[in-house]
């Protein structure tokens, strides 16, 4: 089974705006529709829409507890998330340029979650996580989640064996690489936070890899590098004509961690997540994607192979 967490879940409600964004003036929407949002939830779409069973795990708000699970179940995304007493599940407001020119967006505070909460998610892990399974971290960090709350949930996915695999920014990616889980995720400004000293991104990441099983940065339309198992994989994107790229990085990971969840194929994975992620970028909303288009994508994903020997050992490289 694979697990998505999202912590900090919302609610997207797009503006799609008649004429592009203007102030001082009153600015008219031609239509609104509901998405998911939360990194972990994006992933769990991707799985679904891929038919790799999945069930997505987390924090919602009580207030707005049926209007968040009405979206999840529209988007086919089995769940149990943990409703929390006294609040609501942010929303964040996306207003959309109809030139797609861009978008804006404005996003509520997050819900606050107590000590009850925390522990009735560790309980869940720690009494249904088996080796075989793979655990997909994603996103931000409620308030009343400290880095202290994060490094013990990491920890738990851990001992269980677990696949671990992390979605994180800042503060939250060190502890996921100073814990060497299983994959991780970062962006080229992700990455040369983490950087010491006079190191380019390729050399961080082949320091990184020594102790991390599957890393893969993103470079936006150049794509992306990949380093697992001793190699580097240089993964060019396929050229598409791109409406709305919020969520393309979700979708990837999504799409990448289903598929190699199912085969255990490095390259398949890649091309499958980039495939994926470029039809999700022709598209107007947060999360969707055409898995018809895709497949038709993957033939125009290219992979250059280099070997570099990185002294990877003792680690498992695919979930069993």
């Amino acid at each position: 089974m694979i697990y998505t967490i999202t912590l900090n879940p919302a609610i997207d409600r797009l503006v799609f705006l008649e004429e592009p964004l203007a102030k001082r003036k009153n600015n008219r929407a031609r239509e609104i529709r509901y998405d998911i949002g939360g990194k972990g939830t994006h992933g769990s779409y991707a799985m679904s829409k891929l038919k790799v069973a999945n069930l997505a795990l987390g924090f919602a708000g009580e207030q707005n507890f049926a209007k968040f699970t009405q979206i999840l179940a529209e988007k086919a995304i089995s769940h149990q998330f943990l409703a929390v007493p006294d609040c609501a599940t942010r929303e964040s407001i996306i207003l959309i340029d109809p030139d797609n020119l861009g978008s804006a967006m404005v996003t509520e505070p997050s819900l606050k979650v107590s000590v009850k909460e925390k522990q009735s998610l560790l309980t869940f892990l720690a009494e249904h996580l088996k080796p075989e399974d793979m655990v997909l971290v994603a996103g931000s960090q409620p308030e009343g989640f400290e880095l202290a709350d994060l490094k013990e949930l990491l920890t738990v996915i851990q001992k269980a064996g677990s696949f671990l695999a992390c979605d994180l920014s800042d503060e939250a990616l060190q502890l996921a690489v100073e814990l060497a889980v299983d994959f991780i995720k970062p962006n080229e400004f992700e990455i040369e936070a983490l950087i010491d000293g006079q190191q380019t991104i390729e050399e961080k990441l082949a320091d990184l890899a020594e102790k991390i099983t599957c890393i893969v940065a993103s470079r936006g339309s150049k794509g992306c590098l990949c380093y697992y198992g001793g190699n580097q994989y240089k993964v060019t994107a396929p050229k598409v004509s791109e409406i709305n790229d919020t969520g393309a990085g979700d979708c990837f990971v999504g799409s990448f961690l289903a598929t190699f969840y199912q085969t255990q194929d490095i390259e398949a994975s890649l091309k499958m997540a980039s495939a994926c992620a470029a039809s999700k970028v022709q598209h107007e909303d947060s999360s969707f994607f055409d898995v018809t288009e895709a497949n038709q994508l993957i033939h125009s994903v290219e992979i250059q192979i280099e070997e570099e020997n990185y002294a990877i050992s003792n680690r498992k490289s695919s979930p069993s």
